[in-house]
């Protein structure tokens, strides 16, 4: 009989592209995965990774059978839901995919509630892109996601995705002090033509607002800086190298040397929960959702 743990590393694998991208949604080591997938193969007498490069591919067989575990996760899942339902209260383990600044502002409040109040409960949360977050919710690789979405980049949930709203998140315009702009209450979208941006790479969320909102206003961004921790962007407009646009969920004091402007109109990120729609009577949702939404700053 096929062993389920070696099953959901393979498909772990098959999700993630990699064994060490699959260890780190496992909350395992890579040695770890690929014993499992070693055993999975002598189980099955059959080769599901090949070398490529530096990495790894999956075979057409292991393609095949990590389908069939998908399947097979998912009759496990509601399963385990109906158990926990029958017991009425959060039990078994949660795992949470949430992007930088919510990690940091947002989930230690709700883990640490969660811990307290629920001891059956073993909740664990990951960093993970909200691009690819909402994907993994719908492949069942994590139990639930904290993305967002800009007011002119909705957030898309598949089907058998559900979700519910957290909060509105706003965004301040950083600037050095001294800097032209920096006197100014307000600025406009209009005025930001011709000004050097510190920003994350392309392919987030947040790039892609940032070229798609000042390309609407008429100005094509000069992209001087690019960063992905949002710390990282406020050391260098402190420096003077650029301005950028940083939302306040988790950003802590601003350093010396940096003023906040408010952008008319105001840019704000909607945060949604999100999870499987097989998953929506699991009573560990239920109470994440609230405690997500009773920890929101604007609660």
């Amino acid at each position: 009989m096929l062993d389920l743990g070696r099953l959901r590393a393979l498909h772990a694998v098959s999700v993630h592209g990699s064994v060490a991208a699959a260890a780190i949604a496992l909350g395992y080591t890579p040695s770890a995965v690929s014993q499992q997938i070693t055993k999975l193969e002598r189980e099955t007498r059959t080769t599901l990774l090949e070398r490529r490069g530096r990495g790894v591919a999956l075979t057409d067989e292991a393609r095949h059978l990590a389908a069939t575990a998908e399947e097979l996760l998912a009759i496990v899942e509601r399963a385990e839901t109906t158990l926990e339902e029958r017991r009425g209260e959060p039990t078994g383990r949660l795992t949470i995919g949430t992007f930088a600044s919510a990690a940091r502002g947002l989930l230690p409040a709700v883990l640490a509630e969660l811990g307290r109040s629920y001891p059956g409960l073993d909740a664990r949360m990951t960093e993970v892109d909200p691009h690819l977050s909402i994907d993994l919710v719908a492949r069942g690789m994590i139990d639930l996601a904290v993305a967002h979405d800009w007011d002119i980049a909705p957030l898309p949930a598949p089907e058998g995705v559900e979700q519910a709203a957290i909060g509105h998140d706003l965004c301040d315009l950083l600037v050095p002090e001294g800097y032209p702009l920096a006197s100014r209450a307000s600025v406009r979208r209009e005025d930001l033509a011709g000004q050097r941006w510190i920003c994350q790479p392309p392919g987030t969320v947040c790039h892609d607002w940032l070229v798609r909102t000042l390309r609407a206003a008429g100005c094509e961004p000069d992209l001087a800086h690019q960063a992905e921790e949002y710390h990282t962007q406020l050391a260098l407009v402190a420096a003077g190298l650029g301005i950028a646009l940083i939302p306040r969920l988790g950003r802590g004091p601003l350093p010396a040397g940096v003023v906040a402007l408010a952008l008319d109109p105001v840019p704000k990120r909607q945060l949604y929960a999100l999870w499987r729609t097989g998953a929506a009577r699991r009573p560990a949702i239920t109470a994440t959702v609230e405690s997500l939404q009773r920890h929101w700053p604007g609660a």
